[in-house]
């Protein structure tokens, strides 16, 4: 959750533009960093739950692991996209799971 929290810092004084995201190597670089963490945390969850319910567990630890390790390189639309389309969604299910 934190990291998510980070990630919506990022945007909060300007609006979501993939333009200005592209051009501010930074930001780029921090909201990678924050998605990395997501995902091991994820990992780790799983690791000590192998029960633990969340959407798109699997990919979210892929992702960490593409931006970890390099694997092959990681374009501005993907983490882009996990910004705008993913994050909010994970938001809600993180806030859902911390009720329970």
């Amino acid at each position: 959750m934190q990291s998510i929290g980070e990630i919506d810092s990022y945007f909060e004084d300007r609006p979501r533009l993939f333009d200005q995201y592209v051009a501010d190597i930074r930001t780029k670089r921090a909201v990678e960093r924050d998605i990395e963490i997501i995902g091991e945390a994820v990992n780790r969850i799983l690791k000590k739950n192998n029960d633990f319910e969340l959407e798109n567990a699997q990919k979210i630890i892929g992702t960490r692991n593409r931006i970890a390790h390099g694997y092959d390189k990681i374009s501005d639309d993907l983490i882009w996209s996990i910004v705008i389309n993913h994050l909010p969604k994970l938001k809600e299910e993180i806030v859902a799971l911390m009720k329970l």
